[in-house]
């Protein structure tokens, strides 16, 4: 990690590099960059060369412009900057800066070829590269994935450098000394006297010469930040409740709205009668919006009452209204004609099932929602000069076009604000919440609009986690397993998708579908991995982990059935049929962590499952008890493969969360659908894990693999399989459909 980086000037230079009274630095490996976004409207005392770093008169401004939905990834993108630039993330300013295509996402291309991660080879790596320069191209910026980390470990941290370099450079003009006679540190060049000159004094002299573009960064022993354990920038005030999310934003004249939209997602408001409503206490407003009809009140309890008041006749939808049309749907999905792709097929499946003593499933997973602790929310103000928007945003830039369309004006003219979030899990990359926003905003031009949808209109309009059924058949001969066809059908959610962003979804296979099972690690003797389209579904999104979430549970459960109908260990036989180091370390490293193979005693199981997702390799282990009151978890192991661990805090508090989410889902949440809307209503009827039912979870971070990886979403789809696979061994019981409390109680 020390390795000299050298780049051309043609390479890095992003705009001008005489700006009078300060300067901004940042980083770029591209040839042709984008325009650097912090050029755009500077102050007196203000100046910009790059995107990443501004310095002004009034101290340091890092520039993270990946949202932060809870993960912490504010902080840790400030803490790569840091790291090089020497300023403490705790003292200086940290923004997100404008959307703009210069943040588009390095990270995203290794999700967007249909090669595993593991997959090193030429064609793999050119795909990778071809389809970075269209990530590029698009100027996608874009935080969802688990891709924050990896896009910025390596370009925040030479942003740093480069600033930290030309800053040096511009002291040793300055005070005539070399530039290897000076230091950096806590936010000043040191002179070989002791002479401490600040950052900001020296920002005029830094714009007016050429940036240091050979830099070397710091070697891992000589690390501050990356690697040891840090206070997050929002620790303190979301501790305290002083943190002010988008939903706390207040502004002179504000007036507050929500909605009622057709609770049959995508159907039509064919007419309203707001008698009731329109003499209610606060009511300013009563509208249509595209879907269904928005009221306006002096504040968010009056309109949400005012909503509820309101008598509407709602449209028809086109997927099936009742939840046995879409399992039936899905059923007759396996055929040749709904085939998506056939990811692997290794051996000959079809010979070796033929003529043999055949184990068969079916799993299902149901539509789970989003439900982030945060009600949905945003505040919009249109005016002659353009719009104004304050929200949380996974695709800010596409939320500044969806504005611009609606209100009629240039995408440029749309200032989002993103603010901090309160869980998102998938949610923010939807604007829905925003299009409506806008809507009543234009109809009330100079009035700041805040809309918040109640909790039951966010159940209603949420677009769930897919639906999905795997059907499986697998062949063990001599103690071993001889062959696994894997099949799963499920909906498309980038098709689902991407067309509410005005977006055409990319032709050929849909990796989702397939993802967390095409890639076990496994070196079975016949293998094949089929994913099935279904169309006619109901509308579906990102949620966290994507089709891993669902399909982890199908391919490890059944993988697990295999093993058992085999007569081997859980543990011994995947590590033993484990094709790949990096998976074979988790699956070690949490046998070795859950003492594999102790005896538990009585009524007790212990279970294991694999899933890799976004690149990261994850292992957990569930422990369970069996009393006479149902089943009771009490710990979890867990062993991922990030590459490298930015903070150990965050890192081990991300591991258990996931854990905490993973595991709550499988247990008791689903969305169904009964005349066309969703039935679940609130947190109460879509309960996730109750604090008694929390376990104690065990969490370790290993750092074997080349390349750096996120951890936000691949703990979540181990934890269903691992529980599932530990109540099998302490009950004798398969679950093979989620939620689990449908089959089995919990205490």
């Amino acid at each position: 990690m020390g390795k000299i980086k050298t780049y051309t000037r043609r390479a890095f230079l992003v705009g001008s590099a005489a700006v009078i009274g300060g300067v901004a630095f940042g980083f770029y490996m591209v040839k042709k960059p984008h325009a650097n976004p912090l050029l755009k409207n500077l102050k007196d005392g203000e100046a910009a060369l790059t995107p990443w770093v501004k310095i002004d008169a009034d101290g340091v401004t890092l520039i993270a412009p990946h949202a932060d939905i809870g993960q912490g990834v504010r902080s840790m993108q400030a803490m790569l900057i840091a790291e090089e630039l020497d300023v403490d993330p705790l003292k200086v300013r940290v923004s997100p800066g404008d959307p703009a295509p210069a943040y588009y996402n390095t990270a995203l291309a290794t999700e967007a070829v249909p090669f595993m991660s593991t997959d090193e080879s030429f064609a793999a790596e050119t795909m990778r590269d071809v389809m970075g320069g269209v990530i590029k191209l698009m100027g996608a910026q874009v935080t969802g994935g688990s891709s924050a980390v990896p896009d910025s470990f390596d370009k925040l941290r030479l942003a740093g450098a480069v600033a930290r370099e030309t800053l040096k450079k511009a002291a040793s003009k300055q005070a005539g000394v070399p530039i290897s006679a000076l230091k950096t540190d806590a936010g000043t060049v040191v002179l070989p006297d002791g002479t401490r000159v600040p950052y900001e004094e020296l920002a005029a002299a830094a714009s007016q010469i050429e940036p240091v573009t050979d830099v070397s960064l710091r070697e891992p022993g000589e690390w501050r930040y990356i690697g040891k354990p840090q206070q997050r920038l929002d620790i303190v005030a979301k501790s305290t409740g002083t943190l002010t999310y988008g939903i706390d934003l207040e502004f002179n004249g504000m007036v507050h709205a929500t909605v009622k939209l057709n609770p049959r997602q995508g159907g039509e408001l064919v007419s309203y009668d707001a008698a009731a409503a329109e003499g209610m206490r606060g009511v300013k407003k009563i509208m249509r919006v595209s879907g269904g009809v928005a009221v306006v009140a002096d504040n968010t309890w009056r309109a949400i009452q005012a909503a509820n008041a309101i008598d509407c006749n709602w449209g028809p939808v086109s997927y099936p209204a009742e939840m046995e049309g879409h399992w039936d749907l899905l059923s007759n999905s396996f055929t040749e004609e709904h085939v998506d792709n056939v990811w692997r097929e290794e051996g000959d499946v079809e010979a070796a099932l033929a003529d043999a003593d055949v184990i068969e499933a079916e799993y299902r997973a149901p539509y789970v929602a989003h439900a982030p602790l945060e009600p949905i929310s945003a505040t919009v103000l249109v005016t002659d000069g353009g719009v104004d928007v304050w929200t949380a945003a996974q695709l800010p830039r596409f939320v500044q076009a969806n504005v611009a369309q609606i209100v009629g004006v240039e995408p440029s003219q749309v200032r989002l604000h993103n603010q901090y979030a309160g869980g998102s899990f998938g949610h923010r990359l939807e604007d829905e919440h925003v299009k409506r926003a806008a809507e009543v905003a234009m109809a009330m031009r100079g009035t700041p609009v805040k809309l918040t949808y109640s909790r039951e209109e966010d159940f209603a309009h949420d677009f769930p986690r897919q639906i999905s059924m795997g059907r499986m058949r697998g062949v063990v001969k001599d103690g071993r397993i001889e062959a696994y066809d894997l099949g799963i059908a499920s909906p498309s959610v980038q098709a689902s998708q991407l067309p509410r962003q005005n977006q055409v979804a990319p032709p050929g296979a849909d990796r989702q579908i397939a993802a967390g099972a095409w890639n076990i690690p496994y070196d079975l003797p016949h293998f094949r991995m089929t994913g099935y389209r279904t169309d006619g579904l109901a509308p579906v999104s990102s949620w966290r982990s994507v089709g891993a979430s669902t399909n982890g549970f199908f391919a490890d459960c059944f993988l697990d059935e295999l093993i058992h109908a085999a007569g081997a260990d859980p543990l011994e036989e995947r590590i033993r049929l484990c094709a790949e180091p990096l998976a074979r370390g988790v699956l070690e490293a949490v046998g070795e962590m859950s003492s594999w193979g102790s005896d538990l005693g009585p009524n007790r199981g212990r279970g294991v499952a694999f899933v890799e997702s976004f690149g990261v390799p994850v292992a957990e282990v569930v422990e369970v008890t069996n009393t006479e009151y149902g089943i009771r978890i009490d710990k979890v192991y867990v062993a991922a493969d990030v590459g490298r661990v930015i903070d150990p805090v965050n890192f081990d508090n991300l591991v258990k969360g996931g854990v905490v989410f993973g595991l709550g889902h499988a247990m008791n949440c689903e969305i169904t659908y009964s005349d066309g809307m969703a039935e679940q209503q609130n947190f109460y009827d879509h309960e996730a894990m109750r604090l008694h039912q929390c376990p104690e979870i065990i969490v370790r971070g290993l750092e074997n693999s080349p390349k750096i990886r996120g951890i936000g979403e691949p703990p979540v789809p181990p934890a269903a399989p691992a529980l599932a696979n530990a109540i099998f061994a302490a009950t004798g019981k398969r679950l093979r459909e989620m939620p689990f409390y449908k089959h089995i109680d919990f205490v």
